[in-house]
């Protein structure tokens, strides 16, 4: 990947946005929620060179984690283009960043059920962003997971209602059924990986 500017922009850009933020799941060992976009990005430049699409990778959780007021959708148009917006808010749930937890665990099948019959208007930039978040998601809750001494406990801070397992891997599921069906890129068979490797985890 060449990291042209407007890349070098998406990325302070990105860091900033989320510089107080971590990933779920880590509670022990707190990780920087900045090295997921970082990660996404990484993973999408192994198929594209499409500049729009990586910056859009890096601020892909901008529109849903971040505060309008904050960072609003304007500015993003203002600092990145309008084809940077779409492809993010292609692959952007309907929630933002004010949303509770409990509403975002009383919402969450409503919310992918939408997200999934999205991605069949979505471009073929925003399919490549979503290939990316999910593998990197995958890989790091089965990373999660097999490294958790107690199994009950190592999905409490995911926001699926329960049974947690049974609704993270259907969802997961469908996103990849989707993709085999519209997106013809190589990145839809490492994602058919990542899936299928979830799948064995879950189930030791």
């Amino acid at each position: 990947m060449t990291i042209s500017k407007k890349i070098q922009q998406a990325i302070n850009k990105a860091a900033e946005l989320h510089i107080n933020q971590v990933r779920k799941g880590y509670s022990d060992n707190p990780i920087p929620y900045i090295t997921h976009p970082f990660s996404v990005a990484y993973i999408i430049s192994k198929y594209t060179s499409d500049e729009a699409t990586i910056i859009a990778a890096l601020l892909h959780d901008v529109l849903e984690d971040v505060k309008k007021e904050v960072y609003s959708h304007e500015q993003m148009i203002r600092d990145f283009g309008v084809e940077v917006y779409e492809i993010v808010k292609g692959v952007s749930e309907d929630k933002d960043a004010t949303i509770t937890k409990e509403e975002e665990t009383r919402t969450w099948i409503t919310r992918k059920e939408k997200y999934i019959q999205h991605l069949y208007k979505d471009s073929d930039h925003s399919l490549m962003v979503c290939c990316g978040d999910k593998i990197h998601n995958i890989t790091s809750l089965c990373e999660i997971y097999e490294k958790s001494s107690n199994k009950e406990i190592a999905l409490d801070s995911f926001n699926a209602p329960i049974d947690k397992k049974v609704n993270i891997l259907w969802h997961y599921e469908e996103v990849y059924r989707v993709m085999s069906d519209k997106f013809h890129n190589p990145i839809v068979n490492e994602l058919g990986e990542a899936v299928k490797n979830l799948k064995r985890v879950f189930s030791t």
